[in-house]
C-alpha cells in the first residue's frame, strides 16, 4: 500500500534551451531501476538540502553543468515498484558549462512530441503539461502519453 512507504524526494530539472525550446532528456545509467528509460536529469534530495540545492549537485555529478538557479514548478508522485517518489520539477533555463555525460548516459534535446522511448513513467504527466502550456495540438499529448 502506497501510504505505508516512506517517500524518496527527488529533485527534477526540466532543461529548456532557449534558443529552440527544446528539453533535455538523458537515460538512466546501467545499474539503476529502469535503466535505459529516457528521463529527466536529477536525483535524491540528501537530508539538510534544499530542492535548488540537490538539483545543483545532481546536475554537476551528473552532466557536468552549473545552473544558474531553480524554482519548483510542479510536484508530482509517483508509485513505482522499487520506490515511492515525490518529484519536485524545476524549470532550468540558464547554466554554465560543457554537458557531460558523467554516468555514460546518452542525452538528447527534444521537441514535443518526443522521438526517444521508453520514457520514465513519472514523467509522463509533465510532458502532458509542457504540452498543454505550449498549445500544442492533443495529438501532441496522445503522442507523449504513448512513448511509455
Amino acid at each position: 500500500m502506497a501510504s505505508a512507504r516512506k517517500h524518496t524526494e527527488v529533485a527534477v530539472g526540466v532543461l529548456i534551451r532557449l534558443a529552440d525550446d527544446a528539453l533535455l532528456l538523458t537515460t538512466r545509467p546501467e545499474g539503476k531501476a529502469y535503466a535505459g528509460y529516457w528521463e529527466f536529469p536529477g536525483g535524491k534530495i540528501e537530508v539538510g538540502e534544499t530542492v535548488e540545492e540537490a538539483l545543483r549537485r545532481e546536475l554537476q555529478e551528473e552532466l557536468g553543468i552549473t545552473i544558474g538557479g531553480a524554482e519548483v514548478w510542479k510536484v508530482t508522485e509517483h508509485d513505482y515498484p522499487h520506490a515511492l517518489v515525490r518529484l519536485h520539477w524545476c524549470k532550468v533555463t540558464d547554466w554554465t558549462g560543457e554537458f557531460e555525460m558523467r554516468e555514460s548516459q546518452a542525452m538528447a534535446w527534444q521537441q514535443l512530441p518526443l522521438d526517444v522511448a521508453p520514457v520514465l513513467p513519472g514523467a509522463l504527466p509533465v510532458l502532458a503539461w509542457l504540452v498543454e502550456e505550449r498549445g500544442l495540438p492533443a495529438s501532441a499529448a496522445e503522442a507523449v502519453s504513448t512513448v511509455a
